[in-house]
């Protein structure tokens, strides 16, 4: 570690060492960052970029919400976007620009006061507005890849430019992009709308989950993307995965595509018990699940 310490160049946010990566996720789970660092501003991670050592390598931690971090952690460098820059946002022409660390919860109240709609979807997708062009993410008819118009990147260079959606290879409920590119900020495209409008779509979108889906719980969304012919918990629920349970893991009696962790669930029991629901349902149907959520980090402390 001593010689790691000595490697990082001089920042001016924070670094973290050996810091448990389950304080971040929705799972709760996951072992250390081998170095966590908090960059101040742009200037400041694009600083570490071009002097960290060559071959270290580094992550982008978003809101952590579609994340299944491995018990033994993962090595090298997170980042972490959290300092107040990387929230901002600014509205020209109905164009809504927002830094990728802004929660997306966060923005039904930018939505309500500026009165802009088209992004309400945004508002109950969990995480931050820079994981949602990763995933692709999309709900209630609308996704990422039809409401944005640009995005600020940086790559591992510390280089900065822009980039138009084609860039971004979007497909449902992923994209294709360098991985070194890290969100600076993201330009939706919005529309003019009554706040009373907006705040009926929120509320009813709000309540459609309150409905269907499991709340205040450890969860991390949709494990698996639905397949092109059919629906991912159907096809959980008909190979019986939906009544399977691996240590504090298990899936939710309401919306059995939704993974839990009771409290007691280490990252290997998540990660087990996904594989087996996913071989369960290719026996059965010949239907190879794909992971919504993203898996990363090692298998144990010394992999």
């Amino acid at each position: 570690m001593k010689e790691i310490k000595q490697s990082l160049p001089p920042v001016r946010g924070k670094y973290k060492f050996d810091e448990p990566l389950r304080k971040y996720t929705w799972l709760n789970v996951g072992g250390p960052a081998e170095v966590m660092f908090f960059p101040q501003d742009e200037a400041d991670l694009q600083f570490f970029l071009r002097h960290k050592p060559q071959n270290m390598p580094v992550f982008i931690l978003g809101g952590g919400s579609n994340l299944l971090v491995r018990d033994g952690g993962i090595s090298g460098v997170v980042i972490k976007l959290d300092a107040p820059e990387f929230s901002s946002w600014r509205l020209e022409n109905n164009l809504l620009t927002a830094g990728s660390g802004l929660k997306n919860a966060q923005l039904k109240k930018i939505l309500l006061a500026e009165c802009i709609g088209g992004l309400e979807f945004i508002c109950s997708i969990p995480g931050s507005i820079g994981g949602l062009l990763r995933s692709n993410a999309g709900c209630f008819g609308s996704e990422v890849s039809k409401v944005l118009l640009k995005a600020r990147v940086m790559n591992g260079h510390g280089e900065i430019f822009e980039v138009q959606p084609e860039d971004f290879n979007f497909s449902y409920r992923e994209s294709r992009f360098p991985e070194d590119w890290i969100i600076l900020q993201v330009s939706f495209k919005t529309e003019k709308m009554p706040a009373e409008k907006i705040k009926e779509i929120i509320e009813k979108n709000a309540a459609y989950r309150k409905e269907h889906q499991p709340q205040n719980v450890r969860t991390a969304g949709s494990t698996f993307k639905n397949p092109l012919n059919g629906r991912a918990w159907e096809f959980i629920k008909n190979a019986g995965g939906d009544r399977l349970k691996i240590g504090g893991a298990s899936f939710s009696e309401k919306h059995c595509n939704f993974m839990l962790n009771d409290g007691s669930a280490t990252a290997a029991d998540l990660e087990t018990l996904g594989q087996k629901v996913h071989d369960m349902v290719k026996a059965q149907t010949g239907v190879d699940l794909q992971w919504e959520v993203k898996v990363i980090g090692k298998q144990h402390g010394n992999d």
